[in-house]
């Protein structure tokens, strides 16, 4: 039955998968569907979803939540950060932080977890949001 459930719907699904690797600007699902709607005039914001939520269970893509923020996804693979400016939305990855092994097996240690990845995220202004920032303090 599973099987099923991942075959079906495959070109809408390899779309919406195609447009969030596409965009480097980690897209909601309402972004996603309006960009694959060009394609696919007939897609619903259901469908979207689901697609979304069948690639989340396969471990394709992820999911970042940021407090109060719209759910974005990212469809890149490579262990990487993230940063959220809080006066735009705007998500970018940070890729130059080492990946360190070393805490995981701290905590599996002291807590007896068996870790299978982390997040960590960064909170900021990003530099368009602080050009924007400083010129209005100077008026």
């Amino acid at each position: 039955m599973t099987e099923k459930i991942f075959k079906r719907n495959s070109r809408q699904r390899d779309l919406i998968l195609e447009e969030l690797k596409r965009v480097k600007t980690h897209s909601t699902a309402a972004s996603l569907y309006e960009a694959v709607r060009k394609q696919i005039p007939n897609i619903s914001l259901g469908t979207v979803y689901r697609n979304l939520d069948l690639l989340l269970k396969m471990g394709i893509i992820r999911k970042l939540e940021f407090g109060g923020s719209e759910a974005r996804f990212d469809a890149s693979s490579d262990k990487h950060y993230h940063i959220y400016c809080t006066e735009c939305g705007r998500i970018d990855d940070v890729h130059e932080l080492p990946y360190n092994s070393n805490k995981i097996e701290t905590i599996k240690e002291i807590n007896g977890y068996q870790v299978s990845g982390y997040n960590m995220n960064f909170i900021g202004i990003c530099s368009e949001c602080q050009k924007i920032k400083s010129k209005e303090t100077i008026i």
